[in-house]
């Protein structure tokens, strides 16, 4: 099995030639130190951990899982030593406030660290975000007194934190959940209930655990505008930020026995009269937490597209070595028994599907963390305005359909192997199993279609979708004069005509009869999807043609190659989609419930 390699050169041609995020980190109070230089080192340092620390642990973590007892959770081998290495270099805090001890970096360079993490250890990433995530919300939200007693030792790594919502009744109908707080006589609250998948609720890693917990009060408003967040931690904590010493009244019941990222343990959560602390306002801890949740689901599309990328280092280096059958032109190597995978035309395309894929989601990924970047450090309030809608609709495509992608590439992947994909020893099996939860959990991928069409283009009428446009049109215009970009641009055209037709189609019929939304969405979310991983091809084709200083002639070549495939043979896909979306909700609406 060949060991993985962080895209060292990916992402640099990514952050400097396509996006230029120095110009924009330059530009803004807060990034302005983040040099291009600066970004290089952190990346190459951060994708050393992900090659000799975080990989070498992900099989042998797979097969031990995490154990449970009796309230207990004890990590695979390897995984404490490797958590204490991340935290004593400082990578807890990259995200974070300055002034409580984080070093304030972007986001955008956080989440390409994100995608090398969840490539070589989906297990490992996941208690990591899921701290990153926490102490965004506490920054945000929290009142300066939480900030002071829990951020330090958070950015430090010896706390880290959770998101609790789920509860065994209510998903993604947050309305419904039963879980009370109390309030005290000191300020605080005692939280009663039982919440149910919570990623790292318990694990032996740190000597805290800081829960964000989604409660009601015994006399909030009924449905989702009566949700409140508390901070409760596992250990309390004195006015110092020291341990007392003393429990909370929180225990973890159990544990789950998954298909995949079994070295991260999803927790039964039972919070008896546990103290807590609210987070923000009273009623509003929904609106709160997704501040959380859009950085979840931004990094759910990162696992996804990190384990496409381990995936596919796997299968290009079996299929350049693996002798089986005859080109179909005649021998390429008459001495031998066989030629290589690599020759035959099936194997391209599940390769270059993969690769193809791999570089559009990563560089969708990185277009909205920029907009985060933007909504949190740009000095002007249109423009933080500005991102903050387009954060909106694109978070739930990038979600949805890089974990869709990612998912298929790694079954790509293990299809290039064949029967060696299926057994263990190769690990493309483990990066099926870990890539599929990516597509459930933080939002299954349907309820993120659903969004997207519902919230975020019917009820918008729109508006969101002409930003995106303006997006796309300053790029296009930025192009027209360039002569060796004018093949590539009818693609883009193809695709943005095809995604008005459908917008148009699906806000009228909707005026009509609702269940075109739910009809629709999915389809459309796939369309949304593929004109975006066009746009992305754009500007990577558009960088890989504009550097003309002879260095690294042969990937530019290769670059320009995928991104020609892309465009003739995934883009076309746009007309079938439109056909589905177009065939409206009769078909799907027909059949009773008996007759299912």
């Amino acid at each position: 099995m060949p060991a993985y390699r962080a895209p060292i050169q990916d992402i640099g041609f990514l952050l400097n030639n396509v996006f230029t995020a120095d110009t924009l980190f330059s530009s803004m109070p807060g990034t302005e130190e983040v040099s291009t230089d600066l970004t290089s080192a952190i990346v190459e340092e951060a994708g050393k951990i992900a090659e000799g620390l975080l990989a070498p642990i992900n099989q042998s973590g797979d097969q031990q899982s995490c154990q449970y007892d009796d309230g207990v959770v004890t990590t695979p081998d390897g995984f404490k030593e490797a958590y204490k290495a991340y935290a004593e270099g400082g990578w807890a805090g990259l995200t974070g406030e300055v002034a409580y001890g984080g070093q304030g970096m972007p986001k955008t360079l956080s989440a390409l660290i994100e995608e090398m993490s969840f490539a070589a250890n989906s297990s490992f990433a996941l208690f990591t975000i899921l701290t990153t995530g926490a102490t965004l919300t506490l920054s945000q939200h929290g009142s300066e007194e939480l900030k002071q007693r829990y951020l330090p030792k958070m950015y430090e790594g010896v706390w880290t934190g959770t998101m609790c919502l789920t509860e065994p009744h209510a998903g993604t109908d947050l309305g419904m959940i039963k879980t009370r707080a109390v309030p005290n006589a000191d300020g605080s609250y005692s939280l009663s209930g039982t919440k149910i998948f919570i990623t790292a609720g318990e694990h032996d890693l740190a000597e805290n655990i800081i829960h964000l917990v989604l409660a009601k009060l015994p006399d909030a408003p009924a449905g989702p505008r009566g949700i409140s967040l508390f901070l409760v931690p596992k250990m309390l904590v004195d006015e110092q930020s020291e341990l007392t010493g003393e429990r909370n009244g929180v225990r973890c019941g159990s544990i789950e026995h998954k298909m995949g990222i079994k070295a991260s343990p999803t927790c039964v959560m039972n919070f008896d009269e546990a103290k807590g602390y609210l987070v923000g306002e009273l009623n509003n801890g929904l609106s709160h937490m997704f501040t959380m949740m859009n950085y979840e689901r931004l990094s759910m599309g990162l696992q996804a597209n990190g384990l496409a990328d381990s995936a596919y280092q796997v299968a290009a280096a079996y299929a350049k070595e693996r002798v089986q059958g005859r080109a179909p032109t005649g021998p390429q190597q008459p001495d031998a028994a066989a030629d290589p995978l690599l020759v035959h035309p099936d194997v391209r395309r599940l390769l270059l599907t993969i690769r193809a894929n791999v570089l559009a989601g990563r560089s969708l990924s990185i277009f909205a963390a920029m907009q985060l970047d933007i909504s949190r450090f740009h000095p002007d309030a249109d423009a933080r305005a500005r991102a903050d809608k387009l954060v909106s609709l694109l978070i739930p495509v990038q979600k949805a359909y890089c974990t869709d992608r990612g998912f298929d590439a790694c079954v790509m992947a293990q299809q290039v192997l064949g029967g060696h994909g299926y057994v263990a020893e190769w690990g493309l099996e483990q990066n099926v199993r870990d890539a599929r939860i990516a597509q459930i959990y933080e939002g299954a991928n349907g309820v993120q279609a659903l969004d997207l069409m519902g919230r975020k283009t019917v009820r918008a009428n729109g508006e969101l979708l002409a930003l995106l446009s303006e997006e796309m049109d300053a790029f296009v215009t930025a192009q027209a004069e360039v002569a060796a970009m004018q093949p590539y641009l009818a693609s883009l055209a193809t695709c943005r005509g095809v995604l008005a037709e459908a917008t148009r189609f699906v806000i009228d019929g909707a005026s009509q009869n609702p269940e075109e939304i739910g009809a629709a969405s999915y389809a459309y979310m796939e369309l949304m999807g593929l004109t975006l991983y066009c746009f992305m091809w754009q500007r990577i084709l558009a960088a890989a043609l504009a550097d003309t200083s002879g260095n690294n002639a042969e990937y530019l070549d290769g670059l320009v190659k995928v991104g020609e495939f892309f465009l003739a043979r995934q883009v076309p896909r746009v007309h079938s989609l439109l056909a589905e979306i177009e065939a409206g909700s009769e078909s799907l609406m027909a059949m009773t419930a008996d007759q299912f």
